[in-house]
């Protein structure tokens, strides 16, 4: 298996014309002072200085570096890892793992292009969650925010305004909590608003506080502003809350996350990188639970959550489903806090993150290590099914996640009849009630809102993940009542062949019952 692998189109699809690049202006040319934000942007990004995600690989001789940069990264302190800083985890030019600033200077790109003229599109970070008191989750950015800038704070708004019809016209403005050093005693540093410049590559900073009065006149003078906003505890959200519904007249505004989706719905190769990687780890560590004897749904919950982090995920994409027997039907069962009978099946659900991006594996094998008889024909009959599934996901096939679903369907009931149940299209939903898959990337459920009747390209991921969910009902045949059975990869679409990103993690039965752990 090549990894990583490389193959996919870059944001460049997007437009016929290239990203322009300039050549560096001496260190007299402030920022500040350049005539144009792309001209700005232009030499910031050719400017080789380290002071992180320089995207040129230019000298990084001090000639180059911009004129307000007078002290190095490894000198100061940030809200996030960066290279100087971090470099076991980010490589030079990265802003976040496996991402360059070059990359996210391309979506922004990107995004500028898909907008209309005079427009302006404006996002706010997510803000962060407490579990009670002053009790908080980790922070966890909002997905749209952190694909375009790769700012992983909490209190900021990102401005991208298109000033002109080529690619590249763009202005980026990023409103940031200040450097504070009694607030960061407390709650960590920050990256504060000269790192939303030299780092993170705004063409303007400002403090958040200073929202009202800058990021009012901007949006009043444009012609159209991309925002998506509700009601929120969040204070950049309530900013664009109260901005566009607390006074007359308003800009004319237009939900911004169908463009988002057209462009986060097909993955670079860095994004595919990051994905196998997570699939690779998390793939690893579920096979290696295989292997076990587990008693509790706890312990396999815990062993899974360790695996992904010492093998060098950032941690769990997601609360993990591990249900043994009946409990299995239950599709979102995450209470994880029963015990596993040897004669019952277990069914995991569970994936690692890694640079930000996810995986999504389910598997499904006996407590015992052997299939009973019972077992193996439900287990392969979703298994040939999902097989045929997978090999689906290319190009060439000019299918859509909907036309996959119903061939997935049709195919499990014929399977299911096979072994005797009495199932047909028109009842089927009741032992496979969901999709048979949906898009991955940053989120888990990426895309939101994304039709699932879009012709599947190169550079599109998903997961494909047929289950049969048999209730205690006399319906059903007796020996498979209780079971429940889901096979779940991350895909990437490729042109002529799937590329599964979680082949680590073994689905074959022979391969299965090869794995009983012997201490």
């Amino acid at each position: 298996m090549r990894f990583p692998r490389a193959p996919f189109r870059s944001l460049e699809q997007y437009t016929s014309k290239p990203l322009r690049t300039a050549t560096p202006r001496p260190q007299t040319a402030s920022i500040a002072a350049a005539k144009s934000p792309a001209a700005a942007r232009s030499f910031r990004l050719a400017a080789g200085a380290h002071l992180h995600g320089r995207p040129s690989s230019s000298s990084s001789s001090s000639a180059n570096r911009r004129c307000y940069a007078t002290v190095s990264a490894a000198e100061l302190r940030f809200g996030q890892p960066v290279y100087e800083t971090h470099p076991h985890i980010l490589k030079p030019g990265e802003l976040t793992p496996g991402i360059s600033a070059q990359e996210y200077a391309d979506r922004r790109a990107a995004l500028a292009d898909s907008m209309t003229e005079g427009s302006v599109a404006v996002l706010h970070a997510a803000s962060l969650q407490y579990k009670s008191g002053a009790v908080f989750h980790p922070y966890r950015q909002e997905s749209n925010f952190l694909y375009l800038t790769g700012w992983q704070e909490g209190d900021a708004i990102a401005v991208i305004e298109k000033t002109g019809p080529n690619l590249g016209d763009y202005a980026f403005q990023l409103f940031v909590k200040p450097k504070n050093p009694r607030d960061e005693q407390w709650s960590g540093y920050r990256n504060g608003i000269d790192a939303a410049r030299d780092v993170f590559n705004a063409d303007e900073a400002h403090s958040i506080d200073e929202a009202d009065a800058l990021l009012a006149k901007l949006l009043d003078s444009a012609k159209l502003v991309y925002a998506d906003i509700q009601p929120s505890k969040n204070n950049a959200a309530n900013w664009l809350w109260r901005f566009f519904s607390g006074r007359e007249p308003r800009p004319a505004r237009t939900p911004l996350y169908p463009v988002m989706n057209k462009l986060r719905v097909i993955k670079s190769p860095a994004e595919v990188a990051n994905m196998r990687r997570a699939g690779q780890i998390s793939g690893r560590a579920i096979t290696e639970a295989m292997r076990r004897t587990w008693k509790q749904e706890k312990h396999l919950h815990a062993f899974l959550d360790y695996q992904f982090v010492i093998n060098g995920c950032d941690g769990p994409a997601y609360i993990p489903v591990v249900a043994g027997g009946e409990r299995a039907n239950c599709i979102h069962y995450t209470v994880n806090n029963s015990t596993f009978d040897k004669e019952e099946f277990i069914l995991v659900d569970a994936g690692g993150e890694y640079g930000t991006y996810i995986t999504d594996i389910s598997r499904t094998w006996p407590a015992s290590g052997k299939f009973t008889d019972a077992q193996r024909d439900l287990y392969e009959a979703v298994l040939k099914v999902q097989r045929t599934s997978v090999a689906l996901c290319r190009e060439s096939a000019r299918m859509s996640l909907e036309d996959i679903h119903n061939i997935t369907t049709r195919g499990l009931v014929d399977q299911l009849r096979a072994i005797g149940f009495p199932v047909s299209s028109s009842n089927i939903n009741q032992l496979f009630p969901h999709h048979v898959g949906h898009y991955i990337g940053l989120d888990v459920h990426d895309c939101p809102g994304h039709s699932r009747r879009e012709i599947l390209r190169r550079g599109h991921c998903v997961t494909i993940e047929p289950g049969i969910y048999v209730p205690n009902d006399d319906c059903w045949p007796a020996a498979f009542r209780g079971m429940g059975v889901r096979i779940e990869d991350s895909v990437c679409v490729d042109d002529d062949s799937p590329y599964v990103l979680t082949t680590e993690a073994v689905k074959e039965v022979d391969d299965i019952e090869a794995l009983k752990y012997v201490p």
